[in-house]
């Protein structure tokens, strides 16, 4: 049996008033035809046996079609519906980007100022990454959440927003130079969050609240940095298993880089003031719509929090998000008006594909005809942020004759944690790290190796017929150092 919770308009009372809804009595008449066609699209993730979306469809600011599909809670059987409340995932980055511009549009702040005149204990690096390199994620600085998984820290593991930022302020390398390249980073939201704590003296959470969140009517919305508080009316992150679903949640309590929870209803209010500035005013929507220039003077379509992209020759502005056990999307469509998002909490959803099917639907007399292969839409992909692992590389698994030049303990104070490699069997090498599972190293080229986790592993300074030193490259964390110790 499918579950959809529907409602064509959903808007009552003070709600309504505060999420510029159309009261139900003056609701259009239900368009059968159209719903059944988004159910369609949505059909896979609609039985009450799993978890599944919220979505909703918003034309020039109102809530014309918002749906539930699927469970929010499997341990009571509570329907996800348009109030069911989400974790967003990156979706949140435009959040903590709209209070940079906010701050920057106030004059309380400098976005070209470096990193380092409001955290004073950031690296004093030789040409510092600004306010505004964090924003556009052209700073160079490594990403956190790949950061703790390569010192040792599994997903479940808890630690805490002053062991990140520590981390993060070891650090003695960039990825880059800032401003020479575009590299999705996690770090740098969160220092942006950090940014607006120590500009304005309120925490990011109390600051959305007050300056947002409270003026928007976005009553239920937060930035979630405790992950003890209750939630009313929340859906819990699932993950697929072989015979079911296990729950998928986090203990940790950063935000910046993600953290805000909301509805498809509360999302109403702020899509509309991403037009109409109701906060923020004429220069803020102006400033959060501005793409990152790199050094080259090429522009990016990265912005504050959004990306800018196209879906058969219409534009759009959108971002996504992917933490634990849930999944995000929103995709706003400025010319016709239009914007489209999806809540969901299931690991194994891609709700980015499911609202550019759903904008089709509404919009295909608008769009171009699909020529070849099917058109996607340019959104902002985070795969590596639920788990910390980087994608694994397609590399030759040769043998490794000369294990002994490799086996032994490498320590990298930047991470402040040691890799043992440990030869196993006739042939093999293990890489042990904290708490992690053991990883099998495979050989790509003498003095090269990789790991299943996504790890490139390039080796120098042989002697003693013992290799020194080592530098490690994992996706978004690149050259980190280590040196051999004893032990």
């Amino acid at each position: 049996m499918r579950r959809r919770t529907n409602t064509f308009l959903i808007c009552a009372g003070i709600a309504a008033a505060l999420a510029g809804c159309a009261p139900m009595g003056d609701a259009p008449a239900r368009d059968e035809a159209t719903a059944t066609r988004v159910d369609a699209i949505f059909a896979d993730y609609a039985s009450e046996a799993g978890p599944g979306c919220s979505m909703g469809v918003i034309q020039d600011g109102r809530l014309i079609h918002a749906t539930g599909y699927g469970t929010a809670n499997l341990d009571h059987g509570i329907p996800n519906g348009p109030a069911t409340i989400f974790r967003t995932g990156s979706v949140s980055k435009q959040f903590t980007a709209g209070a940079i511009a906010l701050l920057a549009v106030r004059g309380d702040l400098e976005l070209d100022a470096p990193v380092q005149r409001y955290i004073p204990e950031f690296p004093d690096y030789p040409d510092p990454p600004t306010v505004r390199h964090l924003v556009h994620h052209t700073s160079g600085v490594r990403d956190y959440i790949l950061l703790m998984s390569l010192a040792g820290n599994r997903s479940e593991d808890f630690y805490t927003n002053q062991e990140v930022l520590d981390a993060i302020n070891r650090q003695r390398e960039l990825n880059f130079e800032p401003g020479a390249e575009y590299l999705y980073s996690n770090a740098g939201y969160f220092l942006l969050g950090e940014i607006v704590a120590r500009v304005s003296g309120q925490s990011l959470r109390e600051f959305a609240e007050s300056e947002f969140f409270g003026p928007l009517g976005m009553t239920h919305t937060h930035f979630h940095d405790d992950h003890n508080e209750i939630v009313p009316n929340r859906a819990i992150g699932y993950a697929p298993t072989d015979d079911g679903f296990r729950i998928n949640v986090t203990t940790l309590d950063m935000v910046g880089d993600g953290g805000v929870f909301t509805s498809v209803e509360e999302w109403v209010a702020w899509d509309r003031n991403l037009t109409e500035g109701t906060v923020g005013g004429p220069e803020w929507v102006a400033l959060m719509h501005e793409r990152g220039v790199l050094n080259s003077g090429d522009t990016i379509p990265y912005a504050f929090g959004i990306s800018h992209g196209e879906h058969r020759g219409l534009a759009t502005v959108g971002h996504t998000g992917s933490w634990v056990g849930y999944r995000a999307a929103m995709s706003r469509y400025p010319e016709a008006g239009y914007s489209f998002v999806a809540f969901c909490n299931r690991s194994a959803i891609a709700p980015a594909t499911l609202i550019a099917s759903t904008a089709e639907i509404y919009l295909e007399d608008r769009m171009e005809p699909v020529e070849g292969e099917e058109a996607e839409v340019a959104e902002v992909e985070a795969p590596a942020e639920a788990t910390g692992d980087a994608d694994s590389p397609d590399v030759p698994d040769l043998d490794i004759p000369n294990r002994a030049h490799y086996a032994g303990s490498f320590y990298s104070p930047e991470l402040d944690t040691t890799y043992r490699i440990v030869a196993e069997g006739d042939d093999g090498l293990t890489l042990l790290v904290g708490r992690l599972d053991p990883a099998a190293l495979m050989a790509e080229s003498e003095g090269v190796l990789t790991s299943e986790r996504g790890m490139f592993f390039r080796f120098s300074e042989l002697a003693d017929d013992r290799y020194q030193a080592m530098m490690v490259d994992a996706g978004r964390v690149q050259n980190l150092r280590f040196a051999r110790v004893e032990g």
